[in-house]
């Protein structure tokens, strides 16, 4: 893991020479600087020896899921002898690897035709992306982050995230007497503090309107400006298909209800939640809960309809995850696996001490007239 000194002393600097800088700003650095943040620096993130886990990390029938219903996209499309699928934020490509284990398993006419993109940031991720994919290497090639949403690239099929929009920077908020201010870094006896001022940009406020959404006195917020703007490269990018998101987050209207008068900003180090983001710079991980309402508003201005919306448990019930537990039964395994994968497979998908109902999945399509996807059968039928 990256010792934090340098990356303070960084900060140290950069906020005695500009003056105070936007959390925003500060959340960037400690995630994404160039070698020394959270992402873009060696070390595990996810897993038992990482600081959390994801969906991807309980078990491979998530991955299988999200295939069956590319595969679905797919056919969508009318079965195009091409079909390109984009993962930004790929991880050590856990995901994308169970993704395309199953396609070339269950679907081999559309992988005959993938092509599977990897949008990273961190450079030292790739030796493990390719060692994991090893097997589909002639369908994988990657994507430097400056050339997504430019010219330079674009595609038809579906690209896809997994906790990818709670990392980047917010801006912080609160309501005063006065107004709404904005939360900065300063600092204040050799360390960092924080101090309220005008907002940083009117695009704050704006971002509040637009969703009708009005704080209550004391109340704080985050406000992801950074969002809307990675939807918007992803639209650039997309000739036809699907955007999927998978995040933890709420519709507006949740998200910024009174009763959540701190925010959700979390950190996470070692599996252990901690509520303090100026400790730990780059070794900690900063998150905040997504919100879907600005994601699917954006979306349909891009032209990017909004197809399905919901809770992960819904989506995995409808998409496959059944089929998933049903052939893990009649498989050989023995009793002590079948049991095993159960209990994996609860987790994903129980509302209540699982990720059934914290996690939610947005799509959103282009050029696809009336998609028939599989998170939109009715469960249990």
């Amino acid at each position: 893991m990256t010792d934090d000194t340098q990356l303070h002393d960084i900060l140290i600097k950069r906020i005695a020479a500009a003056g105070r800088i936007t959390f925003a700003s500060f959340m960037e650095a400690c995630l994404y600087e160039p070698g020394l943040g959270y992402y873009t620096s060696p070390g595990r993130k996810v897993g038992a020896e990482g600081d959390f886990y994801t969906s991807i990390s309980v078990h491979a029938a998530f991955g299988r899921v999200i295939a069956r219903e590319t595969a679905q996209m797919w056919r969508c499309l009318g079965s195009p002898a091409t079909f390109t699928l984009v993962e930004c934020g790929a991880g050590n490509g856990r995901l994308a690897c169970d993704i395309m284990d199953y396609l070339a398993e269950r679907e081999p006419e559309m992988y005959a035709g993938l092509d599977l993109v990897l949008v990273e940031r961190e450079p030292s991720l790739q030796a493990a992306q390719a060692e994991l994919l090893a097997r589909h290497r002639e369908r994988l090639r990657w994507l430097p982050p400056e050339i997504f949403g430019t010219d330079g690239f674009s595609f038809s099929g579906c690209l896809y995230s997994n906790e990818l929009i709670d990392a980047l920077p917010v801006h912080r908020v609160v309501m005063t007497p006065e107004g709404l201010r904005e939360i900065y870094v300063t600092l204040r006896d050799g360390g960092f503090a924080e101090e309220m001022g005008a907002l940083s940009t009117p695009a704050i406020a704006a971002y509040l309107e637009r969703i009708k959404v009005t704080l209550l006195p004391g109340q704080q917020a985050e406000v992801n400006l950074a969002a809307p703007e990675w939807l918007a490269a992803a639209a650039r990018s997309l000739q036809r298909g699907f955007v999927l998101t998978i995040d933890y987050g709420y519709p507006a209207e949740e998200l910024y209800a009174p009763q959540r008068k701190q925010g959700t900003l979390l950190c996470y180090y070692r599996h252990q939640v901690e509520d303090d983001p100026y400790v730990r710079l780059g070794r900690q991980d900063i998150t905040s809960h997504v919100d879907f309402t600005s994601l699917m508003r954006r979306g349909e201005e891009l032209g990017l309809e909004p197809v399905w919306f919901g809770e992960q448990c819904r989506f995995l019930l409808s998409a496959g995850i059944v089929e998933e537990i049903e052939e893990s039964e009649r498989s050989t395994a023995s009793e002590k696996e079948k049991l095993k994968v159960r209990l994996a497979l609860k987790k994903l998908i129980m509302p209540e001490g699982g990720m059934g109902d914290t996690f939610r999945v947005l799509i959103q399509a282009r050029g696809v007239e009336s998609p028939r996807l599989l998170c939109q059968r009715r469960i249990g039928g």
